[in-house]
């Protein structure tokens, strides 16, 4: 049984995944709504059930390989890779660029899906996709948790979120949470070293 937007929202919940205040995303924008699906990868039993939603959604791309950005996308990756019986490799940010590290390599013609834990902007998404591409691979499609660009995000192949929803966010010069006098907490995994 497929499970739906409330369903999603409520292992948020159980899990204290959702966290209201004032954030710096990973994109460089604000906002008063974080996802912090770390949280969520904490607890096996959820994330097993969400990653096995998400497996259910990617069957028909017939993937070879999930890739996944660090450090976000890694716990999730393999479970979505374990669901789908395929392999799992993640990218690392090295001197500001996606690279495969650790003797991770992608062979030419592979069929690859990259998954993340939320997607904003899209921006690593899109750097791990240039990068298999490069490698020669076939990206089939794209697949988040959380889309909180409400579909307007595009990566050129087909995008599957388990969740879409608009979360407003805000360039740093137009925030309202910093004209109130508020500071940004980061709770990302970007610059991490």
């Amino acid at each position: 049984m497929a499970l739906n937007d409330a369903q999603i929202l409520q292992a948020f919940k159980r899990t204290e995944g959702i966290l209201h205040g004032h954030f710096l995303l990973t994109s460089g924008r604000h906002s008063d709504t974080y996802m912090q699906c770390a949280k969520l990868f904490a607890d096996p039993k959820e994330s097993e059930m969400l990653c096995r939603e998400l497996a259910e959604r990617l069957k028909e791309f017939n993937a070879d390989i999930i890739v996944s950005p660090a450090v976000g996308g890694i716990i999730m990756g393999y479970e979505v890779a374990r669901q789908l019986g395929v392999k799992n490799l993640f990218a690392e940010r090295v001197d500001g660029k996606m690279t495969l590290r650790r003797g991770f390599a992608l062979e030419k013609g592979m069929r690859v899906i990259v998954v993340e834990d939320v997607v904003t902007t899209g921006g690593s998404v899109k750097e791990v996709v240039e990068l298999a591409s490069n490698a020669g691979c076939d990206v089939v499609a794209v697949a988040s948790i959380v889309d909180r660009s409400n579909g307007k995000v595009e990566f050129g192949v087909p995008y599957r979120a388990l969740l879409s929803m608009e979360v407003k966010s805000y360039e740093a010069g137009e925030c309202p949470l910093c004209k109130d006098g508020s500071v940004p907490y980061k709770p990302g995994s970007r610059g991490l070293k």
